[in-house]
């Protein structure tokens, strides 16, 4: 069986590293913000190009801190892919704010910056975009429109670590990025883990209140604030695997040069440019029987996932916040797309089964 995902395997070429970074922080005696956090902070700011980072719990919170930083008003849109992962409007939802869906290009499965200009009225004050499956937004046309409105620009870099368009890592386009360090991402923890970069010393200074109750000096709240810190093993962790994050990478995108080479047309297979360096977090085809094929490739020795089965628009949570609106190349993408393995653990030959088993689909 091959496995669409196994942590033990993925994580198993750091394991003495990682007994001995446990053994440190725990003869250290000092768990929450200490040299670990700060270690990997500087060092994932170094790797991604931004001046700041400041780690947080995990990706959601990353992202919602980001937006209250800026103490928008409330009921204030922010513009959001129709197509994204739940996090992304829970987001904008916990800081009520209210979330404007724009569907995205089908051939990219980001959002469309051309249709981005139509959603912007006189209650719009930001843009979130979501660098969806390891792959960067069109980062040009949103940063002039961003530009153009006055708007503050959010990238969603949950599934992107290291990414780029046109040469310029993911996080360091807009005011924040916000990444997620769950376990299954390129840079994964063993738990939860987020962090927020940005090169604006004060919205660093105010995230970094906002993340530990509003306070810089214990026992003194400048602001109200919230507990969502980053844990000082987890950033051991982090930092031991930040140093392999470009094999890694490298890994998906020779794992992911196989399936573009070698799966037959009968799939529809990520879109391919110059200007971007994708990552591939995620290797998605899309199929119009993908039910059916996820359920042959099972019997055949091949786990799959789908990310997502239902769009946000959807989702009995959000049956009153988009009033039954209906976004149809979201759908489209929502019901075909499949996730093939392409984990660090897996090999070439792992994929040439998969490719074999789906070529006879």
């Amino acid at each position: 069986m091959i496995e669409y995902e196994n942590l033990y395997g993925l994580n198993k070429p750091f394991i003495n590293d990682y007994r001995d970074a446990f053994e440190r922080v725990l003869n250290s005696g000092w768990f929450i913000l200490g040299d670990q956090v700060k270690e990997f902070e500087n060092a994932f700011a170094h790797y991604c190009g931004s001046n700041f980072c400041i780690g947080v719990a995990n990706g959601l919170d990353a992202l919602i801190l980001a937006l209250r930083s800026f103490s928008f008003k409330e009921g204030s849109e922010v513009i959001v892919p129709a197509n994204t992962y739940i996090a992304t409007i829970l987001s904008i939802l916990n800081c009520n704010l209210k979330p404007v869906l724009v569907e995205p290009d089908p051939s990219t499965y980001n959002i469309d910056p051309w249709r981005i200009e139509e959603a912007i009225t006189k209650k719009t004050v930001a843009i979130m975009v979501v660098h969806l499956y390891g792959k960067c937004c069109a980062m040009d046309e949103i940063n002039k429109l961003a530009t153009k409105f006055n708007l503050r620009l959010i990238e969603d870099c949950a599934q992107a670590h290291g990414a780029k368009f046109k040469g310029k890592k993911a996080g360091t386009f807009g005011d924040f990025g916000a990444f997620s360090f769950y376990p299954t991402k390129n840079l994964g923890a063993l738990g939860d883990g987020g962090c927020v970069t940005t090169d604006n010393e004060g919205l660093k200074k105010k995230i970094s209140l906002l993340r530990n109750y509003g306070s810089e000096k214990k026992y003194y709240n400048e602001l109200i604030g919230v507990n969502s810190r980053l844990d000082e093993l987890q950033a051991a962790f982090l930092s031991i695997k930040l140093r392999t994050l470009e094999d890694i990478n490298t890994h998906k995108q020779n794992l992911a040069r196989i399936y573009n080479q070698e799966l037959k047309q009968d799939f529809i297979k990520p879109a391919m440019n110059k200007d971007y360096y994708d990552v591939y977090h995620i290797y998605n085809i899309r199929h119009p029987r993908r039910d059916n094929l996820k359920e042959y490739l099972l019997r055949h020795g091949v786990k799959t996932e789908v990310h997502y089965p239902v769009p946000p628009h959807q989702q009995i949570a959000m049956k009153e916040v988009f009033d039954k609106k209906s976004y149809p190349i979201s759908e489209e993408i929502h019901s075909t797309t499949l996730s093939l393995p392409i984990s660090f653990m897996h090999s070439e030959n792992d994929v040439l089964r998969v490719v074999e088993v789906m070529n006879k689909f």
